[in-house]
């Protein structure tokens, strides 16, 4: 990237700098108008028309308002002599004129400013792209090395202040300084001596406060490195926080964030003592030239060596000069401080080796199939301190084989996976595919023909489908459909990233090559992954994921009455087995015990969150029915019993205790609040809680279970009431905000509830032993006879794995990572003990399997167990970065060999 900020921006808006450029310069004649105006209406339309009052009406008629009599060109023959006007007429005249001016010129502002704001907003779109685009294509060693809250902090916060200059760059020193220049010229034409006397002032400001800014600027510099370490420290804490609470290390986290801190306030005083005092500085200059001009002005217009207009008019254009001048020596401030923000960022963004761009240009097309020879010449692998990793690796086979790479830990099998799979360049040596040098392949080959999954696979923060699919959107293939006004502003859209150097690229388009994945579209790319979930053992878990997920019943009433029909069979099922009384059925009369309270009111799932459990002691609907059924008082109640009870039951227990898990009215965070609540209660009544501890209270019965928590709060009366609350709360939902909750209804399908609650329609008993299993074989023989398990796990294709992955278990991960490779159908897969977490008995089963389905297709795959490398064609057996030896299973297992000492260790 171009080193130095004025030539990049230079290079990359040099047609809209020019065209900006060439506005200030016209708008300067306005400007010096503006400043001339004020002496012609002191002078002649004040002072003059005063002593022309009181003479006879034809000799105050005066053709003045000419060209040459506003704009003060002198003369008597001008372009246009003007009108006959009384001397009021004249005077308003001038006015007008004036404020036509000021509007004038407020308009080249308003044009300047919006220009060059759009100019660095699409300045800042075009470096924030570059610097992503650089990330990209950072080679992966280097990315390794960088923490990416740093990375992140640098392309959102550190580029930022880049967009505000960017616009300034070249339009303020003509602006401004066109505006100073224009104003000291005035001054000077009207005084010589007051405009020498202003232009050494501004001479001395110039010179001296940027002098005094360069220690800010040191100070900046360094704010800014201690505030980029900050980030990176604050996000090893997040990602360190199981070590550090296991070890107990917090304290001394504590203390190295307040010495960071420290640091960070220190810099930032010193640059607020030395910023003020440049201010105060700046300012008494700015106020010591006024004082000049009304004592050495007035002194030459009491002497009538300067007229009263041209004094006016002086102090007045020196009255707008401090602004550009202030605003140029801080422009001048800014450019050197966001030209060390940009060699700062520039020199984090510039490392060795960086993938050509051409390598990913998304019109690069993956070619044939690979075939022939896998050719590994000499491969060696250095680190930053020049220690060998992987030392002159070789070997050869067939773009088909299965080869097994074994080795202890620190052997260099991972690092070798890696260089075969491309994504980790060799200090020496090479890898050659059908006698292509795998390095020099683009992105299309490397990308799609080859696949590698690591013992970590990343998952996007999207659903499982989005997830599997990643590895199939390499580059748009269908257009997205837009109606007429997406279209206009699609193109528009197109233009203005095209203008700021970004992709016209639609990411709205259908980028997906089902091709790749043996499907012709994405009816047809459902049954794969469903098969690819199924061969690497996710099927059931997605499955139970789809139960708890949703269906829109609107585009597939045929799944919603299917789901009906199981609802009405679970019933028939479980009484043939004699376990109807596993599941209590919602009734719109009666009341569930083994249902939140709140569900039992709400009698329905709620699509709006102010009706959500959490809220409803604050839902004015709700308050309104608890008051007309006599209810507040009741729930008050048994949030005191709740309350009560719960400080006595957890007063001595751990946080992490299972009873807060079981109990979870309170988190343990807040007991000691409601300890102090019960405590007053005790001693005043629960009459004297105010408002917010009532409220707190009452919050609490909407989670209570009367089954599970077996409190004996809820009575047969109390029930009555509550249904008839259910009742009421149900007319008044249904006429003021119809649609808030979805009611649960006998014959209907609930949209908005999970698939496993439309079936159940109802609650498991608690306290049943197996119940849980019971009703989970029982429903899955349902969906499965209906014909609808498939549509339950496609509904579970949908579920949002979490940031990183983290609402899935580590084997869901590593399973969802084999899927995803194994969906694109690569020549050759690259493992690298990705099966790491998985026990030795599902690896074994998943290895089988992987190995099944590739005969034929490469597999490189670094093992975990060296007993699995029996079922490859190869075996290379690593120590110390370098090949042992290689050779059959059968003639690796020699008493004595490498692999041999691996197996015994095993």
């Amino acid at each position: 990237m171009e080193r130095n900020l004025f030539k990049y921006i230079w290079h990359h808006s040099r047609r809209e700098q020019v065209g900006i450029l060439l506005l200030v310069a016209i708008s300067l004649p306005f400007y010096f108008l503006s400043l001339n105006l004020p002496k012609q209406i002191v002078n002649q339309g004040i002072i003059d028309g005063y002593d022309l009052i009181g003479q006879a009406p034809e000799e105050q008629q005066r053709s003045l308002f000419s060209i040459d009599a506003i704009f003060g060109l002198g003369g008597e023959e001008g372009l246009f002599e003007g009108f006959l006007l009384d001397p009021y007429a004249y005077l308003l005249a001038l006015c007008v004129v004036f404020l036509s001016l000021v509007m004038v010129n407020g308009g080249f502002k308003f044009f300047v400013n919006t220009f060059k704001g759009q100019l660095g907003e699409r300045m800042l779109r075009r470096l924030r792209f570059e610097l992503t685009d650089r990330v990209l294509r950072f080679p992966i060693p280097f990315i390794r090395r960088m923490k990416q809250a740093e990375v992140a902090t640098m392309i959102k916060d550190e580029v930022e202040p880049l967009g505000g200059f960017i616009g300034d760059a070249f339009v303020t020193p003509a602006f401004l300084g066109g505006q100073a220049l224009t104003a000291m010229l005035f001054i000077m034409v009207q005084n010589l001596w007051l405009g020498l006397v202003a232009a050494a002032i501004v001479l001395f400001q110039a010179i001296l406060i940027p002098k005094l800014r360069r220690r800010i600027l040191d100070l900046g510099r360094q704010r800014q490195l201690t505030a980029r370490k900050l980030a990176g420290r604050v996000a090893e804490i997040v990602d360190g926080a199981i070590e550090i609470q296991a070890h107990d290390t917090t304290n001394y986290e504590r203390a190295d964030m307040t010495k960071r801190l420290g640091e960070i306030y220190d810099i930032r005083f010193e640059i607020f003592q030395r910023k003020f005092f440049v201010k105060f500085l700046n300012n008494l200059l700015s106020q010591f030239t006024p004082f000049i001009f009304y004592s050495a002005g007035g002194v030459l217009v009491i002497s009538g060596r300067l007229d009263v207009g041209a004094l006016v008019a002086v102090i007045a254009a020196y009255k707008d000069l401090p602004g550009p001048i202030k605003e140029l020596i801080d422009w001048d401030q800014r450019r050197n401080d966001v030209q060390i923000k940009y060699d700062q960022v520039i020199d984090q963004f510039q490392p060795p080796m960086i993938i050509a761009p051409e390598l990913q240009d998304p019109g690069q097309d993956s070619g044939p199939t690979l075939s022939g020879k896998i050719e590994v010449n000499s491969l060696t692998l250095e680190d930053d301190n020049n220690t060998k990793l992987v030392e002159g690796v070789s070997f050869d086979c067939d773009v088909g084989d299965h080869v097994a790479i074994v080795g202890p830990s620190g052997s260099g099998k991972d690092h070798l996976s890696m260089m075969l799979s491309g994504l980790i360049p060799p200090t020496s040596g090479g890898v050659k595919i059908g006698g292509r040098n795998l390095h020099d392949l683009p992105s299309a080959v490397t990308g799609r023909r080859l696949s590698y999954i690591g013992p970590n696979t990343y998952f996007f923060p999207v659903s499982v489908r989005d997830n599997l699919l990643f590895g199939l959107k390499h580059r748009p293939l269908r257009e997205a459909e837009y109606d007429s006004d997406g279209k206009t502003q699609r193109t528009a859209d197109v233009a203005e990233a095209l203008r700021a150097g970004n992709s016209d690229l639609d990411y709205e388009a259908d980028w997906v090559e089902y091709a790749a994945a043996g499907a012709s579209g994405p009816d047809e790319i459902n049954v794969r992954m469903i098969q690819i979930l199924k061969d690497v053992g996710l099927e059931d878990d997605i499955y139970r994921l789809g139960l708890s997920g949703t269906i829109d019943a609107d585009a597939h009433p045929e799944v919603a009455q299917g789901i009906l029909l199981a609802r009405s069979a679970l019933s028939d099922r479980l009484a043939s087995e004699d376990a109807e009384d596993l599941v209590v059925r919602f009734d719109p009369g009666a009341y569930n015990r083994n249902a939140t309270l709140a569900e039992n009111l709400l009698f329905g799932t709620p699509t709006n969150p102010i009706y959500g459990t959490d809220a409803l002691a604050q839902n004015p609907l709700m308050l309104q029915v608890l008051k007309e059924k006599g209810l507040t008082d009741v729930l008050l109640d048994m949030g005191y019993s709740i309350a009560k009870t719960m400080v006595e039951i957890f007063a001595d227990l751990p946080s992490g205790h299972p009873f807060f898990e079981q109990f979870s009215f309170i988190e343990a965070d807040d007991l000691p609040e409601f300890t102090a609540l019960i405590a007053r209660g005790e001693k005043s009544g629960r009459a004297a809680l105010n408002e917010t501890e009532q409220g707190l209270l009452l919050n609490l019965p909407f989670k209570y279970i009367e089954e599970r928590h077996r409190l004996g709060l809820i009575d047969p009366e109390v029930e009555r009431k509550l249904v008839e609350g259910r009742q009421r709360f149900s007319e008044l939902l249904l006429d003021q905000d119809p649609g808030a909750v979805a009611f649960y209804r006998p014959e209907s399908y609930n949209a908005a509830a999970s698939i496993q609650d439309n079936i159940l329609f109802g609650r498991l008993v608690y306290g049943q032993a197996q119940a849980a299993e019971t009703i989970g074989r029982v429903m899955s023989e349902l969906l499965e006879e209906l014909g609808l398990r498939q549509r339950v796990i496609e509904a579970g294709l949908d579920f949002n794995v979490g940031i990183a992955g983290s609402r899935l278990s580590i084997v869901q991960r590593q399973k969802l990572g084999f899927a995803r490779c194994l969906l694109k159908q690569p020549d050759v897969l690259i493992v690298n003990e990705a099966a790491a977490g998985m026990d030795s008995s599902t690896q074994t089963r998943l290895l089988e399997t992987v190995l099944h389905q590739r005969r034929g297709k490469g597999v490189l795959w670094t093992l975990q167990h060296p007993r699995s490398a029996e079922l490859f064609d190869h075996v290379l057996v690593m120590r110390a970065g370098r090949v042992a030896e290689q050779g059959s299973f059968a003639e690796l297992t020699q008493p004595g060999s490498a692999l041999s000492a691996l197996l015994a260790a095993e």
